[in-house]
């Protein structure tokens, strides 16, 4: 049976725990047919962006639907923030954005928000105010009124991390948020990311665009096979110890050539010189602001807004007590009453035409 965690400094910084986590998919005859996740021991902690990588197939997914209790373990522990995943009372806690965008077509960006705030029961003033907020911040105030089914997959994106946003959830799961996005999506999300994290929030993010990760994860888990087979900051993995690098002013080949010389008389040899160059989504940003600077116009996404507001609180949320759910339903019940009574008063009068013809029919 799954207990919950008794220590009550891992309960405050520990967001997500599995042990010996093990999922094993069976076949029509209930024999093991995949062991997606094996024997997965890992800790990710509060204020944290860790990344979660690997190849097709490697268990990633099938992590992440566990731990938010879309899929039940065939053994081992998984807790998120220091409850069980299926415990209700911490689902208003996490936002999630799937791989694919599930997204109901015929909605606009403003409707699909609001679906989702109703969700979590958010009252009208609350929700207008963050899809507001949300819709600027992701570059789709000026869109907003297009079907989501006409946008582009970039866009689609977009409005799908505004949704996993509306509850300002403390943990934050993401399956490959930059897939499709321009270069500006991009670098606004890894921006978002970064502020998010200083917010005291925690990401998980899975991607396979590795530069991403690179950019904002503090710790980067790689599987294979469904186990961990590195963990670690991005510095313990990627420093390669053997090599320093130098970086000075540029230097004609004369003064090259006299460096090379000083070396190796220092019996240092296997020495290679060349310009540096900068990063080409360096070079496309300052394009595209180059000619936003001058007014460019453009008929697609902007680059959005600062971060949304309510998302800058560092204090986790106030947890809903039983009391306050019983008195809003209570509210609610006791209103249905009027609405139908308002509803019938709105109600359009009969068709007269229609009914003459009814009765010539007879």
């Amino acid at each position: 049976m799954i207990t919950e965690i008794d220590s009550a400094a891992t309960a405050d910084n520990v967001v997500i725990k599995c042990t010996g986590l093990t999922k094993t998919f069976l076949d029509m005859w209930h024999r093991p047919r995949v062991r997606a996740v094996v024997d997965l021991d890992l800790e990710v902690m509060r204020g944290e962006v860790f990344g979660l990588l690997g190849p097709n197939g490697s268990g990633k997914s099938t992590t992440i639907k566990l731990t938010l209790g879309l899929l039940r373990p065939t053994s081992g522990h998984v807790f998120a923030l220091s409850k069980r995943p299926d415990d209700v009372n911490i689902k208003s806690q996490i936002g999630y954005l799937p791989e694919e965008s599930y997204l109901y077509p015929f909605l606009n960006a403003r409707e699909t928000l609001e679906y989702y705030g109703r969700l979590f029961h958010q009252n009208r003033a609350k929700r207008k105010s963050r899809i507001d907020m949300l819709l600027k911040m992701v570059g789709l105030d000026a869109v907003w009124r297009r079907p989501v089914g006409e946008y582009s997959k970039g866009m689609q994106r977009r409005i799908g991390l505004a949704q996993a946003l509306i509850n300002d959830p403390q943990l934050l799961i993401l399956d490959e948020p930059t897939t499709g996005l321009d270069p500006i999506g991009t670098r606004q999300i890894k921006d978002l990311i970064n502020e998010l994290a200083h917010r005291g929030k925690t990401v998980v993010l899975c991607s396979h665009l590795l530069t991403d990760v690179e950019d904002v994860c503090n710790r980067v888990a790689i599987m294979f096979g469904g186990k961990i087979h590195a963990l670690g900051t991005c510095d313990q993995l990627l420093v390669q110890q053997n090599v320093t690098n130098i970086s000075v002013p540029a230097m004609d080949e004369q003064q090259q050539q006299q460096v090379i010389e000083m070396l190796e008389n220092r019996g240092v040899h296997d020495i290679h010189i060349e310009q540096p160059r900068q990063r080409l989504e360096t070079l496309f940003l300052n394009i595209v602001h180059q000619a936003q600077k001058a007014g460019d116009p453009t008929s697609g996404a902007t680059s959005g807004g600062q971060i949304a507001e309510f998302l800058m609180d560092k204090s986790p949320p106030k947890p809903v007590e039983g009391a306050e759910v019983i008195d809003q339903l209570i509210t609610e019940a006791a209103m249905a009453p009027m609405v139908d009574e308002n509803l019938k008063e709105l109600a359009p009068e009969p068709d007269h035409d229609a009914a003459i013809v009814e009765q010539l029919t007879k």
